[in-house]
């Protein structure tokens, strides 16, 4: 696929320029920044838009991104989905699917998606309003539907999964049929799969993807996150381009192998991940998904902290007495963070010096927290909930 862009590819070309490739690990890793330039530009020779699948991402790590790939790549994309849904008993022509996900609220985007709900077999719960009383009308349609799967962002099914456990009800006694939940987009930390598991009463598949690119990973039957190593090539990268070992985190680097329309040859997707050390070229497991590369806080001396530490630091403190349904961590100076939170009742004094203490103890002393309570969170246009925003220049 390498010799094949170099070959075909005007803008891959220009990308390598002078540099003397002898082994892969020669060749320049490709963030998304280099690919800021016009699609068009982009296209391998013999591919267009009137011949490719084009799209773009939902631009929740920034900004957008516009891609292509040539149909029988896109074909091996789905036969992926298909197999990995396969594994846990989901067929996607028959099986009912409860579908968490954000809409378009134009009237346009909004009809098709709906057309496409009704033809891809799923019912839509959009997830732009998630207070008690849409909640409410959620449970309704799951009293009444006759669901296999659900299938959506994991904050939103989260939350739902919290009311669930509010009024001491279980998911599949309200939806017999109910088989497996499905959770994508986001992070999925161990505690809300517990919760999840619990409150829904069928199995938590974890799924992580790049729509530009495939799904990278998917939990398999023995519950490993198994990487997608049949139409992709993935490493683990530390800062300098080299390769980490097994069990040391790094940026997860991908090479789409089937996608001659566009190259995607040792892309940088901006995550943060962990091969397992077991892990063998033959079955490679994802040990964990730590965010993304780019959501960091820097602090006055310097320090950066991945984004995720106040988060996950926060989330063990916050959630403990089911006050708080959900929150955000937002860095507004070099010492200063507001958690924005949806809570039935403000935080108590003993919450805030809870608080305060662990990220004293795990990140830094001396910070300046401030709090914020919400009827909503907003999310992406997509429906995305992101935990961490920088807002420092």
């Amino acid at each position: 696929m390498f010799d094949y862009h170099v070959r075909e590819n005007s803008f891959y070309q220009s990308f390598i320029g002078d540099t003397v490739i002898k082994k892969w690990e020669d060749i320049p890793v490709l963030t998304k920044s280099d690919l800021q330039i016009p699609l068009q530009k982009r296209f391998s020779h013999g591919f267009s838009k009137r011949n490719s699948y084009t799209s773009k991402t939902s631009g929740s790590s920034g900004t957008p991104l516009f891609y292509a790939k040539d149909k029988f790549c896109h074909a091996m994309t789905w036969a992926v989905i298909i197999n990995r849904f396969g594994w846990h008993g989901i067929d996607l022509d028959t099986s009912f699917q409860a579908r968490f996900y954000g809409i378009p609220l134009d009237i346009k985007g909004y009809q098709k998606e709906r057309l496409k709900d009704r033809l891809s077999n799923r019912y839509r719960f959009p997830i732009f309003d998630l207070s008690d009383e849409k909640l409410e009308e959620f449970l309704i349609v799951f009293r009444r539907k006759k669901f296999d799967y659900i299938n959506g962002h994991t904050s939103s099914i989260v939350l739902f999964a919290k009311y669930l456990q509010k009024k001491n009800l279980l998911l599949k006694s309200v939806c017999p049929t109910l088989q497996t939940c499905v959770v994508t987009s986001e992070m999925l930390y161990d505690s809300d799969k517990k919760l999840l598991e619990k409150q829904l009463g069928v199995p938590v598949v974890n799924e992580y993807g790049a729509s530009e690119l495939d799904l990278l990973a998917f939990t398999n039957a023995d519950g490993e996150f198994q990487v997608n190593n049949e139409t992709l090539f993935i490493e683990i990268l530390d800062k300098n381009n080299q390769l980490v070992k097994k069990g040391e985190s790094g940026r997860i680097v991908v090479t789409s192998l089937y996608n001659k329309a566009h190259p995607f040859i040792r892309y940088d997707v901006g995550d943060i991940g962990v091969l397992d050390e077991n892990s063998t070229t033959k079955k490679p497991i994802l040990k964990q998904l730590i965010g993304r590369s780019n959501d960091n806080a820097i602090l006055k001396d310097g320090k950066t902290v991945p984004g995720h530490t106040f988060y996950y630091v926060t989330k063990s403190v916050i959630e403990e007495d089911g006050n708080v349904k959900e929150f955000v961590v937002e860095q507004t100076a070099l010492d200063a963070f507001k958690i924005v939170y949806v809570a039935e009742k403000s935080l108590t004094t003993d919450n805030l010096k809870n608080i305060e203490k662990a990220l004293s103890k795990y990140v830094e002393s001396n910070l300046n927290i401030t709090y914020k309570r919400v009827k909503l969170l907003k999310r992406s246009r997509s429906g995305k909930l992101k935990q961490f925003v920088s807002k420092l220049n």
